[in-house]
């Protein structure tokens, strides 16, 4: 990653970090995409198992490993400022902290699981469904938080087309795995949706020893001594990181989690109605992707330019990063709106359920327009090393204005299921109006702050 100097050479060098950060992101959330898809073949009770255990499991990995993604920033700043030695360090800390979350996540799933779905009230087939896809992925769980922390440490330094390779090499081992394992093929035991949660313990493994080799045998990587040398446990950095993570964290979790807490609620429809609202979440998840992946990039850029003192080039990063997004979004809900039949019938042979899913597809499209506002605007707050102000937003956007907003219409209006849809979208959009605010404020104070020092 090197210093621009002009708009076109800042466009130029956040597409050359975005698009594999984008590929990347579509391709470990097409893991998801393919457990939901292929268990939806095997038997919709499974498609619902596996939607479920989704649903229940995203907010707690996305929250957790959003901690992680502090890394990122931190990394970033120190190598925008030339301090290599504190990268090794930093990066080895947070991967003490990823095993100790993991196995927190294990204990804590192991004594919470059967109690929050047994809430639900569920068929007995997709209570059990859920439980042991969510079994099954438990297995993975430990390496998957360290690449959490490895990959933060690749992508820092602009090297995104690295784990976007790993990516791309493991996904066809998922659904290789997927399809042997849900269907029982070639001797495999035909475990049906569960099969999917084994396949992708089995991915994350691999993902995370191909990216501990590179890091050791690549040039780019191996220079700065990751896993070459023992450090004992620091506290101080741990409470850097964690300072930094946890209101990114909580952020991500208060707005992964939304979506799990609408699918306890959807218990109370039928069958059909909750496959329907996972499939069309699933796949609107899926397009959330591209805003994402923006805001990943975001703070890389912003992050390597304010550790360097250049705060005008970190502005305009944030807006150019802020436009792509939205004219990404349009794009997409013009091509959803016009194939949302299609993009139904990828999940399910019911009719029924692609018929209910094509409405809920509708709704999917305004999500999107939301969403890129404020993710590529969190993305450059973090780069900025302000998260405190996202971790508030979700939590009032979510929590006290949009669920109870979905609550009331869905329950107290003739708009039914799609009544919790309609809170949400109107709570990301009061936060995306506030995120934006906030950017400004950063921005502004900063650009004050350079002109004090240079007077």
């Amino acid at each position: 990653m090197n210093q621009t100097f002009s708009r076109k050479g800042k466009i130029k060098q956040l597409l050359i970090i975005l698009i594999p950060i984008l590929i990347t992101q579509l391709a470990m959330f097409s893991m998801n995409f393919f457990d939901t898809m292929m268990s939806g073949h095997y038997s919709s009770k499974d498609l619902a198992g596996v939607a479920i255990g989704s649903s229940l499991w995203m907010p707690v990995f996305t929250g957790l490993s959003g901690i992680l993604l502090a890394v990122t920033p931190i990394v970033a700043q120190s190598y925008g400022g030339r301090k290599r030695e504190e990268v090794a360090f930093s990066v080895i800390q947070g991967v003490y902290l990823a095993i100790i979350m993991a196995i927190i996540v294990l204990i804590a799933g192991g004594l919470a699981l059967n109690p929050i779905l047994s809430t639900m009230k569920l068929e007995t087939i997709v209570h059990e469904k859920a439980h042991d896809y969510l079994v099954a992925l438990s297995y993975g769980i430990i390496p998957l938080f360290i690449y959490n922390v490895i990959r933060s440490f690749i992508d820092a330094l602009g090297k995104t087309r690295v784990t976007m390779l790993i990516t791309l090499l493991a996904l066809p081992i998922n659904i290789i795995f997927n399809y042997l394992l849900i269907f029982g093929k070639l001797g495999f035991p035909e475990l049906g949706g569960v099969g999917a949660g084994y396949a992708t313990a089995i991915t994350y493994w691999l993902i995370t020893l191909i990216a501990i080799f590179i890091i050791h045998k690549h040039s780019s990587f191996s220079t700065f001594g990751i896993f070459q040398k023992l450090y004992f446990v620091s506290l101080s950095k741990w409470k850097e990181i964690l300072l930094i993570g946890i209101p990114i964290g909580f952020a991500i979790f208060f707005e992964t989690s939304i979506f799990a807490a609408v699918t306890l609620f959807m218990s109370n429809f039928n069958t059909t109605t909750i496959a329907a609202h996972q499939a069309a979440l699933n796949f609107a998840s899926f397009l959330y992707m591209i805003p994402l992946s923006i805001s990943m990039a975001l703070t890389i850029v912003v992050g390597f330019e304010i550790g360097a003192n250049r705060y005008k080039d970190a502005k305009q990063y944030s807006w150019i990063g802020i436009t792509i997004a939205v004219i990404m979004a349009f794009l997409c809900g013009v091509i959803l709106f016009l194939l949302r039949t299609e993009v139904a019938a990828i999940y399910t042979k019911d009719l029924e359920v692609v018929q209910l899913t094509a409405q809920f597809l509708i709704y999917a499209i305004f999500f999107q327009l939301s969403d890129a506002i404020q993710a590529p605007v969190q993305g450059a707050l973090r780069g900025y090393k302000d998260v405190n102000i996202t971790f508030i937003m979700a939590l009032i956007s979510y929590w006290i204005i949009g669920l109870p907003f979905g609550y009331y219409l869905a329950n107290y209006t003739s708009w039914g299921a799609f009544g919790y849809w309609i809170g949400l979208i109107v709570g990301l959009a009061i936060g995306a109006i506030c995120l934006i605010s906030r950017l400004i404020h950063v921005q502004r104070k900063n650009l004050f702050m350079e002109k004090k020092n240079a007077v």
